[in-house]
């Protein structure tokens, strides 16, 4: 089985990406981790193509080499927070429909043009001082990811409201320094987090 990790930061992680099967230290290496530990009996193929700095539009413009040419068996994408993040400064955000486009665009050609069953994995931002202003726009983009994950989604991961829940007992800095990007403590939760919704995949 081909599983394919595609999104932003979050996924790419400072992988190595002269190897697309180099996971790099985030949530992917730690969710291949989980999967190959509960199904040691299966074969499969990890592959992380996520891209710092990533938003919808760059998903779009890389469908074909990176999702279609792929021929994945399970789609993992996390994307989102930068079409928020990138446009802070002078919160001259994105219109939520404009980020639906992009992201249908890339959901749709997965439907029509690959076989591949769909892991959505929501944008999140923890609390933090410094950008909980951003909530301003981020929460109509998750709403956003919502409403396509119910039309698209094989599995739907609310990490935004997985991660409200935990750093209701521990502090936000437990799992991220900056609010985004997981520490090591927040890539292993994300993992975890994976591997119980690729279960709820694969049945």
């Amino acid at each position: 089985m081909r599983i394919l990790f595609q999104g932003d930061s979050i996924t790419d992680a400072g992988r190595d990406r002269s190897d697309m099967h180099n996971l790099g230290p985030g949530y992917p290496h730690y969710a291949a981790e989980y999967i190959r530990f509960r199904y040691p009996d299966e074969d499969y193929e990890f592959i992380n193509l996520g891209i710092s700095g990533d938003r919808t539009e760059d998903l779009v413009a890389r469908l074909q080499s990176e999702f279609i040419d792929i021929n994945p068996d399970v789609v993992s994408i996390h994307i989102g927070v930068n079409d928020t993040w990138h446009r802070a400064g002078d919160k001259s955000w994105m219109s939520d429909e404009e980020f639906e486009k992009n992201y249908r665009t890339v959901l749709q050609a997965i439907k029509d043009k690959t076989h591949a069953k769909i892991i959505m994995i929501e944008q999140y931002l923890l609390p933090d001082d410094e950008k909980d202003f951003m909530r301003e726009d981020l929460n109509g983009k998750i709403d956003v990811t919502r409403k396509l994950a119910r039309e698209y989604a094989d599995v739907y991961i609310p990490l935004d409201g997985i991660f409200a829940k935990a750093c209701v007992y521990k502090p936000s800095r437990h799992w991220s320094d900056d609010g985004v990007h997981p520490n090591k403590n927040g890539a292993e939760f994300i993992g975890g987090v994976y591997a119980d919704a690729f279960a709820e995949l694969i049945g």
